[in-house]
């Protein structure tokens, strides 16, 4: 399961449900194996520069190589900037997680 979290400045006015789920949706077009991305986002009340930094996490697969990363980093790229109505710094970074990582569902 992909996860998407969103850190901007506070003077950036976002929709950051829509980017989420529009991360989700681009994801599945590039991997339908991918599942629901859990997402979240972060508004900085202090900050230096307007910005908005996207990192994704996902696990690594064999089918997830250099080529497969290049056309998701641009199609999330040009999706995100859909979104945004005012000019700001952008930074994007796809990242697969370690081996020292796990992920489940705890229910109760």
């Amino acid at each position: 399961m992909p996860q998407a979290d969103i850190r901007y400045s506070n003077d950036l006015d976002l929709n950051c449900e829509k980017i989420l789920s529009g991360i989700e949706e681009t994801i599945k077009k590039h991997d339908q194996s991918s599942g629901a991305c859990k997402g979240r986002a972060y508004k900085a009340d202090h900050f230096h520069h307007t910005h908005i930094y996207v990192n994704l996490a996902m696990l690594p697969k064999p089918h997830r190589d250099k080529a497969f990363t290049d056309e998701l980093i641009k199609s999330l790229e040009e999706m995100i900037k859909s979104h945004l109505t005012q000019s700001c710094h952008f930074s994007l970074n796809v990242e697969y997680t370690g081996d020292g990582y796990i992920t489940n569902f705890h229910e109760v």
